[in-house]
């Protein structure tokens, strides 16, 4: 099983960024789907971008052009770049790795890393 480890939120104005850090260890991520969620005090968790063993990107509507996300396989690490935060990208921010066999599912996350967009 993978364990994560997010890390590199905190507190940014409007318009900042910030680079999020996924480290994983227990296991090569290299073949699995690496994903980044957000979540905000009581709403549902949801996908903010992912990316596949063979690198293809996925975003939400609403961080297209403005995050990017990326992999290091050989540092076993998942990044998301963050640009032109807004205030309402404000939430936990949770790193998952998943891996989908015939006979079984691999589904891990890490302990969520907060991000605050504030003036």
């Amino acid at each position: 099983q993978v364990q994560l480890v997010e890390s590199g939120g905190g507190l940014v104005q409007p318009g900042g960024s910030l680079r999020l850090s996924c480290a994983a260890s227990g296991s090569m991520i290299s073949i699995y789907l690496m994903g980044w969620y957000r979540q905000a005090p009581g709403k549902q968790r949801d996908l903010v971008a992912h990316i596949s063993s063979g690198g293809t990107t996925n975003y939400a509507d609403s961080v297209k052009g403005r995050f990017t996300i990326s992999r290091d396989n050989a540092k076993n690490t998942v990044y998301l770049q963050m640009n032109s935060l807004k205030p309402e990208d404000t939430a936990v921010y949770y790193c998952n790795a998943k891996l989908v066999r015939p006979l079984q599912t691999y589904d891990s996350w890490g302990q969520g890393t907060q991000v605050t967009v504030s003036s």
